[in-house]
């Protein structure tokens, strides 16, 4: 058992900047940095596109920022909370240059800007088509420095310790629920470790995996959401869910997607089926710049309505010099799959990609439990709506980071942390009396792949009410199975992402089946309208 003042679960762009703040501020205090694989395997380290921020004052401004906002957003932005990322952006984004970041320049000196669709100007910056690489290196060297890091690679959180733990019966309606810390499982040791803290930051990232192609890493499992969840805390909006347009299409793949930037669209790459037609002036007079929901609902339609597995992304009209100058990555990796990105067009699909709900947090990332915050994907700030605009995430990260930063930091100030000594409320150590390693791990790798084919089934692009209910059953099952596993197993990563995945497929389904409209990115057939009542559904 261990006692720290800041733990951080996650090292992505929201836990980095969080810790590394911290740690500058009070370097006499220790800040515990615990993620589930290694330091750099986040969902940031495969943001492609940039960073969604106005700098080019004369041709942009923040209202036209928040307006595109807002019009992806499709009804359910917080209006005050986009207007504060919008605007203290650009002051989020030079920290992270001035610790070294490399974002792509004119020859004279200016930022080279992207575009992307929903964005009505040029505003993405970016370090070629890899800019989560970039500032994941950026911080990952920052945090480095500071010797009052530490940062625990391999360590699973397996749940957050409230007054559950100490016998207490917690509900959805108990008021004052305290966050004292996690139990974590120890990759190296196998061992379950008690950590136990004053404040608990998380940022777990992304829930992709729930369904059978994302272009999220393995690691993207809905871990924070499901805990946060099981530990009586409110999460809201979990219905949607995020398909990228244009993931890289491979026959037979499962699990994480090649991602082609929809900044490729941005330079002029254009859509067509597989009769060569340029489809998304059918459906939008943005064309390939539309929102996300609707490109890919668009292809969805198009691939239903041609019987084919993707579409096609003309980019045979480019320079070839410039396009590998912009986007080396994707050349690469065209050209390893035998595509001449001169000559061939790209195959493309959509993919699962991000998740716009998550856990209900207030303007300062704190959670409805205490001394608990959470930034980044995992959580629910209501910038993003029905429908993230692209790019808007990475800077979201950095906004709650540094809000959280500020909340956390007048709390020290003004001795308002718990100061209770956190071993004096007799925190129970993790029982697995009566464990034993699974006989037959087939168990917990068919209901991974049962989970991803349901939900990718019956809670994709396109919804309805039959679908619905089945995966409804469906997961009530899986479950049921996994609960009697998960009591008599000794704890795993598999195991624990299961669960987790289950809890997640369970809160995107419920909150679909709430939601009697099609929003943004919840479109049901059997609710082809918007509903006149605006609301947030929170589970």
């Amino acid at each position: 058992m261990q006692q720290v003042d800041f733990l951080v679960i996650g090292t992505g762009i929201a836990g980095l900047t969080y810790a590394h703040k911290m740690a500058e501020k009070y370097p006499d205090k220790k800040v515990l940095v615990i993620t589930k694989a290694a330091a750099d395997e986040t969902n940031t380290k495969y943001a492609q596109g940039g960073v969604a921020v106005v700098n080019d004052f004369e041709a942009d401004s923040f209202e036209k920022h928040i307006e595109d906002t807002l019009i992806a957003g499709d009804g359910l932005c917080n209006p005050k909370i986009v207007e504060t990322v919008v605007k203290d952006g650009p002051a989020r984004v030079q920290e992270l240059i001035d610790l070294g970041a490399n974002f792509d320049k004119e020859k004279d000196g200016d930022y080279k800007l992207g575009k992307e669709g929903g964005h009505s100007e040029f505003r993405i910056i970016h370090h070629k088509d890899i800019t989560g690489w970039e500032m994941e290196r950026t911080l990952l060297e920052a945090v480095s420095r500071m010797p009052n890091i530490e940062i625990i690679k391999h360590c699973f959180v397996v749940d957050i310790i409230t007054q559950h733990h100490l016998g207490y019966l917690i509900t959805k309606s108990t008021p004052d629920i305290e966050c004292y810390g996690v139990y974590a499982l120890n990759l190296h040791t196998s061992e379950i470790e008690t950590i136990l803290a004053k404040t608990t930051y998380l940022a777990s990232g992304g829930n992709g995996q729930v369904y059978r192609t994302t272009t999220n890493p393995a690691i993207a499992t809905g871990d924070g959401v499901a805990m946060v969840y099981r530990a009586k805390g409110r999460i809201e909006n979990m219905e949607f869910i995020q398909f990228h347009p244009t993931a890289l299409y491979e026959p037979g793949l499962r699990g994480q997607a090649f991602l082609i930037t929809e900044a490729v669209r941005g330079d002029g790459g254009i859509l067509r089926n597989k009769n060569g037609d340029a489809f998304m002036e059918r459906y939008d007079e943005r064309k390939d710049l539309a929102p996300r929901d609707i490109v890919a609902r668009a292809i969805d339609n198009e691939m239903k309505i041609t019987g084919t597995e993707h579409v096609w992304l003309d980019c045979r009209h480019f320079d070839t010099e410039k396009f590998i100058e912009h986007f080396p990555n994707i050349y690469e990796k065209c050209k390893s799959a035998g595509i001449d990105i001169s000559k061939d067009m790209i195959p493309v699909a959509p993919a699962a990609h991000y998740s716009c709900g998550g856990i209900k947090v207030d303007e300062w990332g704190q959670t409805s439990i205490r001394n608990l915050y959470a930034v980044g994907e995992c959580s629910s700030t209501g910038l993003h709506g029905a429908n993230r605009l692209a790019s808007n995430s990475l800077l979201e990260a950095m906004v709650f980071a540094h809000r959280c930063f500020v909340h956390v930091a007048s709390k020290v100030d003004n001795n308002e942390l718990p100061q209770h000594p956190t071993f004096k409320l007799n925190i129970p150590e993790w029982n697995a009396m009566g464990t034993s390693t699974p006989k037959e791990l087939i168990l917990i790798t068919q209901s991974l792949k049962e989970i991803q084919q349901v939900m990718t089934d019956y809670v994709g692009i396109v919804r309805n009410n039959i679908r619905l209910q089945r995966a409804s059953r469906r997961l009530d099952l899986l479950w049921e199975e996994t609960e009697q596993l998960y009591k008599s197993s000794t704890l795993s990563p598999n195991i624990l992402e299961l669960r987790n995945l289950i809890t997640v497929g369970y809160l995107i389904v419920k909150g679909s089946t709430f939601r009697k409209e099609s929003r943004g990115l919840n479109y049901n057939t059997d609710y082809p309208n918007k509903s006149e009542l605006l609301q947030n559904i929170v589970l």
